[in-house]
């Protein structure tokens, strides 16, 4: 066994890597760029080597720095995790030929699966069954059009070299097909350097099912069952499972063969993956076809783990350094049902952009330590904590969110339990979407395919949000256990409104789900509450159960919330309850124009975000708390008020610029 590898990668799979070499005893060392200076990955190994400027191109792709690290620090091997380089020829033959082990599979096995067409006309010799369609070199737009009247539409066009979604089309029609082929390649060109494609019949209800294989140095190979990863966005993963629902055990056996099949026809060594596409057979079961082989580790290898109580890096480990597999095929069995969740930075409500900034909270639920087996609770792979900056330099992943259960329905329920407790703060994730998605009722009966989230777009998409009193009720219980912590042992210190003739009122100016509310808090001579909302009033009460939770009633409603407050002058709160979350802003324009008069009367962004607009141009004069400038954050627009009088000398930013939060966004002159 090693002593010491490099990691060649970064966030939570460089973590994942470095736990299993420290619980076998290996030392680690990690590569970071600028961006990831103090990145969690770094603290995770035991030494650290700086490889380049932010970009993936000035440091992760830079394979000969990587190299040159691992010389220097004595590794023995190097783990690609996934993503950058990890399935790159070139980097695979390079760690070889300067003495290390590269943790995957030969370099030739990763050139064999590196082109889908190649792939598949050898997959054809093995007798790995494949989609109907055109799989060889002649790329002449007539000749394919011909070859897509053959195979019948509709049909896909895909690039050879493809991957993430990027250069596939789905064509209809015969009159559509040039230009479809056009745009295809264009893209192909753009994104792999390589515009040859493939067509294929388009499977109308397609699942994607894959099977994870194992081969070893000494010839053999075997499967560890199979994962069902249809639920995806813009054709990229979303929920990953296994078992996959429905799948009888002789098409499992059927499927498994078929992927050691097709990792034995290019003498696979290492961790893989065989995709297939899948869809329902007259039998009641399922049809599927070769789709292409990912040569490495996968981002959803945990269900895997957790079905198996197998740790798959300890096992890559083992074979990169010349050990057998520990197991034979019939002495492998899977128990209960995982799903993992991708907890990504991006808005799914606004095409699932992806979202820079801040996290401000990150609160994860109960989680087992590290990667050990447990069947109660979650596993949480993450490469972010509190406080950690989100780059717009790599992939919007922060975490996966993985649970076990007994059986399927089980594991929904931990699922969503889990989910329930995730609170993020400080930009928009998709954790509130995954929990409509689990309780879809499509995905609740496995009723699966890859188009799953657009099949139930009214339901992911248009689900009400938690009701404005419900989130307005948290942030006033938030103010309620802030005035009460602030109290005095004496009657001049409390702040409870309490007045010798009549009661008192404290009015919040809120903004839930983009809908400006004034919400005020009455208290009553004879001490009991009301919360108004408009022309609405409800009795209420709140009671801090810990820090940030609250029991709240509000009219005959009673509730838990776990709240979070962050920010001054512009105030941001996260509401979270069982029935869904909000983000919530409170505009305090005494406490913003002191800020800004704190700050010399300069006019900056409170939050992260975008610059949506200016209100003002230059050269005119303003008035303090005249607005000035809108900034779209946390899915809101915000309107900024003058901090001061002046006159606008310029707009240090432009309409659509991403901003961090303290960015100067124009500079005020004396008028």
């Amino acid at each position: 066994m090693f002593k010491k590898i490099l990691i060649a990668n970064r966030g939570e799979i460089a973590c994942r890597v470095a736990a299993t070499a420290r619980r076998l005893g290996l030392r680690s060392v990690a590569v970071y760029s600028d961006a990831d200076a103090r990145a969690r990955h770094v603290l995770a190994c035991d030494e650290a080597v700086h490889i380049g400027g932010s970009a993936p191109r000035d440091s992760y792709l830079q394979w000969q720095r990587i190299i040159d690290a691992a010389l220097a620090t004595g590794a023995q091997a190097v783990h690609p995790g996934y993503g950058f380089l990890s399935e790159n020829t070139d980097f695979a033959a390079a760690c070889s030929a300067a003495g290390l082990v590269f943790i995957g599979p030969p370099a030739a096995a990763i050139a064999a699966m590196g082109s889908k067409s190649a792939a598949k006309s050898l997959m054809e010799k093995a007798g790995v069954p494949l989609v109907p369609g055109y799989h060889g070199a002649n790329n002449e737009p007539a000749f394919l059009a011909a070859q897509a009247a053959r195979i019948g539409y509709p049909v896909l066009i895909k690039a050879s070299a493809g991957g993430g979604g990027k250069g596939m089309r789905r064509v209809d029609a015969p009159a559509d097909f040039e230009a479809a082929l056009a745009s295809c390649q264009r893209e192909a060109r753009s994104s792999f350097g390589d515009d040859h494609v493939l067509v294929e019949r388009y499977v109308t209800r397609p699942r994607h099912i894959e099977i994870q294989v194992f081969g070893d140095s000494q010839g053999h190979c075997i499967h560890l069952f199979e994962r069902d990863c249809s639920v995806q966005r813009r054709h990229q993963k979303v929920l990953e499972e296994a078992p996959a629902p429905g799948l009888s055990a002789a098409r499992r056996a059927e499927m498994g063969a078929a992927a050691v099949a097709a990792a034995q026809a290019v003498g696979y060594v290492g961790a893989g993956t065989v995709e297939f596409i899948a869809e329902p057979a007259d039998d009641g079961d399922i049809r599927f076809y070769f789709m292409e082989m990912n040569t490495r580790l996968q981002v959803e290898h945990p269900v895997t783990e957790a079905i198996t109580g197998l740790d798959l890096v300890e096992w890559q480990l083992r074979v990169a350094a010349g050990q057998p597999l520990p197991v034979q095929q019939h002495q492998l069995t899977m128990r209960g049902h995982a799903i993992e969740a991708r907890i990504c930075a991006e808005n799914p409500d606004a095409g699932f952009l992806p979202a820079t900034g801040t996290l401000q909270v990150a609160r994860w639920p109960s989680a087992r330590v590290e990667f050990e087996r447990s069947d109660s609770l979650p596993r949480v792979d993450g490469g972010f904590g509190e406080g950690d900056e989100i780059s717009p330099h790599y992939d919007s992943m922060i975490a996966k969110l993985i649970v076990w259960g007994e059986n399927r329905a089980q594991a929904l329920a931990r699922l969503d339990a889990a989910l329930q407790q995730t609170h993020l703060m400080g930009l928009a994730t998709n954790v509130a979407f995954l929990r409509r998605v689990v309780g879809s009722h499509a995905f609740a009966t496995a009723d699966l395919d890859t188009a799953l989230i657009e099949r139930e777009h009214a339901a992911l998409f248009e689900a009400p949000p938690l009701a404005p009193e419900l989130a307005a009720a948290g942030v006033a219980a938030h103010v309620l256990a802030t005035e009460a912590a602030l109290e005095g042992a004496d009657p001049w210190s409390r702040r409870d409104g309490w007045r010798l003739f009549g009661g008192a009122q404290r009015r919040l100016s809120l903004q839930v789900h983009g809908q400006d509310l004034t919400v005020v808090l009455q208290r009553l001579h004879d001490g009991a509450t009301l919360l108004r909302i408009g022309g609405q009033s409800w009795p209420f009460s709140a009671r801090l159960l810990a820090p940030e939770r609250h029991d709240l009633h509000i009219g005959t409603q009673r509730l838990t919330a776990t709240v979070y407050a962050r920010g001054e002058g512009i105030r941001r709160y996260a509401v979270h309850t069982a029935a869904g979350a909000a983000l919530v802003v409170e505009f305090d324009p005494l406490a913003h124009a002191g800020d800004g008069a704190a700050e010399g009367g300069r006019l900056t962004a409170p939050m992260p975000g975008k610059v949506v607009g200016f209100l003002a141009q230059p050269g005119d004069a303003v008035r303090c708390g005249q607005p000035l400038a809108v900034m779209e954050a946390m899915k809101m627009e915000h309107t900024l008020s003058a901090p001061r009088d002046g006159v606008v000398a310029e707009w240090l930013y432009a309409v659509g610029d991403q901003v961090a939060e303290g960015a100067e966004l124009l500079r005020l002159a004396q008028a």
